[in-house]
């Protein structure tokens, strides 16, 4: 199943390590981030999982539940909670689905037979309140994901999703921003009374206001 940016995020009920999660109740009205590991014990994942952990302040602080997969069960889970935590620092602070059926992840496409049927690959889903899929990304098993990147486009989606702009490369919160071609200068003006930089008539460089 392939799933595409702006469609509903499938709903689904599965055994965590917290219980069990019926998707779009347990998201409420955050975000979320619903990402799968390929397989437990395994090294990359490890140091994966102890980041999300790390990161629960920045999560917190942009509303956004993390959520994790794997086709291990519960007990697995929770063996390899306590390698996580000795050999990363970070004890895990979020549910793991214990997806033994491959049941999730074949609904969202978590799969991929050409590189291996019985594990999934690093697939990252980003999911609005709306239970809207916002960004998706897809890892090969062998690279490590960079969940600075992530954080850095949620803030792309929720800054945008309030202001009539956009991001340019590489940008990061409080840089310059590109204000909406669907916006006349008049509109502009009444938006963005501090100016902006008119590179080209559709490419008008903005500096947000705090």
């Amino acid at each position: 199943m392939s799933l595409q940016l702006g469609q509903s995020a499938p709903d689904f009920e599965q055994q965590s390590t917290q219980g069990k999660i019926r998707f779009h109740e347990w998201l409420g009205n955050s975000w979320g981030i619903f990402f799968s590991h390929p397989k437990n014990f395994t090294p990359v994942c490890t140091t994966e999982l102890a980041e999300v952990a790390r990161l629960k302040p920045e999560w917190d602080k942009r509303g956004v539940k993390p959520l994790g997969l794997s086709v291990d069960d519960v007990e697995a889970h929770n063996l390899w909670e306590k390698d996580i935590e000795e050999t990363q620092g970070h004890a895990l602070n979020f549910p793991m689905l214990a997806d033994t059926d491959k049941k999730v992840a074949n609904l969202y496409g978590m799969i991929h037979a050409e590189t291996d049927p019985n594990v999934t690959v690093r697939a990252v889903y980003v999911i609005d309140p709306n239970k809207k899929i916002r960004l998706s990304l897809t890892y090969p098993p062998s690279a490590g994901r960079n969940f600075s990147e992530i954080l850095r486009a949620i803030d792309s989606l929720q800054l945008t999703d309030t202001q009539k702009v956009s991001t340019p490369v590489n940008w990061e919160p409080g840089q310059p921003v590109i204000i909406s071609p669907s916006l006349t200068n008049e509109q502009a003006k009444e938006r963005f009374p501090q100016g902006w930089k008119e590179l080209r008539p559709y490419l008008r460089m903005v500096q947000l206001l705090n």
